[in-house]
């Protein structure tokens, strides 16, 4: 019953036929609030209502309008106003049991890509230590948007144990998988353009070493990854594009 009548509240809210505190009141006399210090805002803008307490006290959950969704979305925040926490890695089983968190560090954290034998993850991301821009990321993510600058790619055990960097490029490397041989990663990475916005796609092996440019497109090449017997690769690409922006899959022949 629970279930029934909150689902139906939050419909409602999506067709305009409930607006919270928009009753019409005539002037009347605001007495103290006596049993209230401290009141903090901890949202700004949109509409965010039904708040409830984490089991330790530490989290809030709740639901909100804001720009980019169509309805209300259930979204989560600590007590004193910081994030959904961060940008991390999580596992999980097909039907959604078993979830577990691999990363825990400021910054952003994603793109994990799982090697063929499934024994370790790679990814992208960035630790961030405390300053602006810590604090510049994490006001994006209450809006929740990223803008991405520089990422670096990482490796880990499946269990998030033995974490590794791989590369020290000084750009945005991003979306990597695997090849079958289990040693090298691909990628694509904006590395090759100093304007810092054409991305082509590169092959380093796992320790960092023997970095290759693959592609020499002018335009986007990026999302790489490998058939299982290493004899294709497939990427999207702005290549042959009619209109500005048009993005296609292509897939090659894998020369080693």
């Amino acid at each position: 019953m629970r279930t029934l009548i909150l689902t139906t509240a939050v419909a409602a809210l999506c067709l305009g036929l409930i607006h919270p505190g928009t009753h019409a009141q005539g002037p009347v006399a605001t007495p103290p609030e006596t049993h209230l210090t401290n009141v903090r805002q901890l949202t700004h803008g949109g509409e965010n209502a039904e708040a409830y307490f984490s089991e330790d006290g530490k989290r809030l959950i709740f639901q909100a309008t804001r720009p980019g969704y169509p309805c209300d979305r259930i979204f989560t925040i600590n007590i004193d106003g910081t994030g959904d926490g961060d940008m991390e890695i999580y596992s999980m089983q097909a039907d959604g049991s078993d979830v577990r968190r691999l990363t825990n560090r400021p910054g952003p954290d994603g793109g994990p890509f799982f090697s063929w034998d499934g024994r370790r993850i790679v990814f992208c991301g960035r630790p961030l230590g405390p300053g602006t821009e810590l604090n510049g990321y994490r006001a994006l993510l209450k809006e929740g948007l990223w803008r991405p600058t520089q990422l670096e790619l990482y490796v880990m055990d499946r269990d998030g144990g033995n974490l590794s960097q791989v590369t020290r490029l000084a750009g945005a490397n991003f979306a990597p998988s695997w090849h079958p041989d289990g040693k090298r990663l691909i990628f694509a990475s904006n590395i090759g353009d100093p304007k810092g916005r054409n991305f082509d796609v590169y092959l380093v092996n796992v320790d960092g070493t023997g970095l290759q440019r693959i592609t020499y497109n002018k335009s986007f090449d990026s999302f790489p990854m490998f058939s299982p017997d290493g004899k294709h690769l497939v990427f999207a690409s702005n290549r042959n594009a009619k209109v500005e922006g048009e993005t296609n899959v292509f897939i090659a022949d894998w020369v080693e």
